[in-house]
């Protein structure tokens, strides 16, 4: 297997099973010619974001780490009417090239983009009774996943769902004296997970068009205040 490979499983089932439309192609357009790098979510993965927000019948959603909100366009999709998600970006480059795209798709009314540190955000909206959010996508920098993830839970509520992703780092994760302050930064998060009975959890390895990498799945299965 190759990563060629691999990325052309991916664009088969993306032709097959994942629409793409002129507001999501235009979003990954305009975060290009931005020179915002290459590191969304493929659309495969998007559209599976979309589908586990709409089985959880999510109404808030948060997001940490928006870059050009394609991510955001998708979990926007899954909203019912009356629904709204609150999305964090730290560079600020990145929230204006996201709230045009999320414009150009007629989701300002939906989407909030709040710009600066993801922990001053996160406190921000604890701050303002913004919680709980029922569904929670971490993609953000990994050295401080562990941090997010605990500022998710305590914005959550019993029942909500906690998605984090880049999980694998290639496979790095089992290095645990790896050099990677990435890898380290995902290890962190592991622990923090296992430590943390208040919810259950697992992660899945990923194969695609964005590499060797994968996800978690976090349920938050006791009261997170």
């Amino acid at each position: 297997m190759s990563q060629e490979q691999w990325t052309a499983v991916d664009r088969y089932i993306t032709d097959h099973m994942v629409a793409q439309d002129a507001a999501l192609e235009a979003a990954l357009e305009a975060s290009a010619r931005a020179g915002l790098p290459a590191i969304n979510v493929a659309p495969n993965q998007g559209k599976l974001l979309m589908l586990l927000a709409q089985l959880h019948g999510a109404k808030r959603i948060l997001e940490v780490g928006t870059l050009g909100g394609y991510s955001t366009l998708w979990l926007a999709r899954a909203l019912p009417p009356g629904g709204r998600i609150v999305t964090l970006e730290a560079v600020p480059k990145h929230a204006e090239v996201a709230r045009e795209n999320i414009a150009r798709a007629g989701l300002s009314g939906a989407v909030e983009v709040r710009l600066g540190n993801a922990v001053d955000t996160l406190a921000q909206l604890e701050k303002e009774g913004q919680a709980p959010f029922d569904l929670t996508f971490i993609d953000a920098d990994k050295v401080r996943t562990a941090e997010y993830f605990a500022w998710a839970l305590k914005l959550s509520r019993k029942g909500s769902v906690i998605i984090t992703d880049n999980v694998v780092r290639k496979g790095g994760i089992v290095e645990a004296d790896s050099t990677d302050v990435n890898v380290q930064g995902m290890r962190r998060f592991y622990e923090a997970v296992a430590a943390e009975p208040r919810v259950s959890a697992t992660a899945v390895q990923t194969v695609g068009s964005k590499g060797y990498d994968g996800f978690s799945l976090a349920l938050v299965t006791g009261d997170p205040r």
